[in-house]
């Protein structure tokens, strides 16, 4: 090596100390040296250590209860079920057949697949499970085509393709959706055509002739029409459904007025209100709008977070209306799924939580409904439904 570069190394090092040692600042402390002075008073910056509480994300919160109370497991349903809401999770011959087999376990006798399809789609969807005809029942969707492209001959088209997914095996109409912009079946949409117009009139009509209810979705859970911010109790699963920013939206409230009109317009309909009409807030809302109208039911369905937090109003409701109300899951056909839904409703477990089934931060309850509710709303009310069609 380079003797004068040696020596130049050892002399650099042996001032750096000497500088060190005499209080000669260094390059890192000259640099904050040479920083703007803040006012007097300003707070200093807070570093926030990167495994800090504070850097917790509202997304990624996983409480765990830590109450010493009872747990319970309900590996079969306490009766036969008539799963009211599902769709064509199920795609091939052998997950079908697999999905018979899960409710053989669970205790599901029949599940109603809402295939929302019209047309070639539904006639495949419909051979797909035809294998199991005691086990599922296929509704169809509706055909909004023409109106989408302006076609003539709305909404005749629809009815006369109802007329034939109706003589091709389906027995019901859905999930036919209203979010607030129009009447949407799968792909097919109506913009701006909501269900009380009197566009849509003969189809309802038509549904009646051929005795086939009709699933309709109106509006979503209240948390997504409000604001965004710290206020909101469902923030976590709200913002990723978020509704308050849409544009020329009829809101909850409207569409539930809707909804109601819809049904006294159409007295020998039946109309089944997807998830409690979304309102699961206002339970009390619904319970009056099934008084006035004996042809509205509602189906329980991907609601089991949203009432599960107030466990004894909702209890109450069900024993009040459980001749009007009918289990639905809506959410795939896992075991645990099921298994999840009769924990609320069959037992008395408090503080637990589902967040990733749900999507919700808050602790759920059971309703630990009564026997005679219970088989009410697992069965007997779907079953009177479905048999008063023939």
């Amino acid at each position: 090596m380079n003797r004068d570069l040696t020596n130049r190394r050892s002399f650099l090092k042996t001032t750096s100390a000497a500088g060190l040692a005499c209080g000669i600042p260094s390059a890192a402390a000259f640099a904050r040296a040479q920083e703007p002075a803040l006012p007097p008073g300003t707070p200093q910056k807070k570093v926030i250590p990167p495994d800090s509480p504070e850097r917790i994300l509202l997304k990624d919160y996983r409480p765990k209860s830590l109450y010493k109370i009872p747990v319970t497991e309900v590996a079969k349903a306490k009766f036969p079920i008539i799963d009211m809401h599902s769709h064509p999770y199920a795609k091939t011959p052998e997950q079908i057949a697999e999905w018979v087999r899960t409710m053989d376990e669970v205790g599901v006798e029949k599940t109603i697949i809402l295939t929302m399809a019209t047309g070639a789609e539904f006639d495949a969807i419909n051979r797909n499970y035809s294998k199991y005809p005691d086990r599922y029942e296929l509704w169809c969707g509706l055909d909004f085509s023409q109106y989408l492209y302006k076609e003539p001959g709305f909404p005749e088209m629809a009815v006369k393709e109802l007329g034939r997914c109706h003589d091709a095996g389906a027995r019901g109409i859905g999930e036919i959706h209203d979010k607030g912009q129009g009447l949407r079946s799968g792909k097919s949409t109506a913009q701006g055509v909501h269900p009380d117009d009197p566009r849509v009139s003969p189809i309802w009509e038509k549904a009646a002739e051929l005795g086939m209810p009709i699933s309709l979705h109106v509006a979503d859970p209240i948390w997504m029409y409000q604001k965004m911010d710290k206020t909101n109790d469902g923030l976590m699963n709200a913002y990723e459904w978020r509704l308050d920013n849409q544009p020329n939206i009829v809101g909850l409230s409207g569409m539930v007025d809707i909804l109601e009109r819809t049904a006294q317009r159409h007295p020998k309909t039946t109309f089944v209100a997807c998830h409690f009409a979304n309102l699961d807030y206002d339970l009390a809302r619904l319970g009056d709008m099934f008084a006035r109208n004996p042809n509205l039911y509602a189906d329980i369905s991907a609601r089991y977070a949203e009432t599960a937090p107030i466990p004894r109003f909702a209890s109450q409701f069900y024993a009040k209306h459980a001749d009007r109300l009918v289990y639905g899951t809506d959410m795939g056909f896992d075991k645990s799924m099921y298994r999840t839904t009769f924990r609320i409703l069959e037992t008395q477990d408090e503080h637990f939580y589902e967040i990733d089934q749900f999507n919700y931060h808050w602790p759920l309850n059971g309703f630990a409904l009564p026997d005679p509710i219970l088989q009410q709303v697992y069965h007997t009310t779907a079953a009177k439904l479905l048999a008063s069609r023939t």
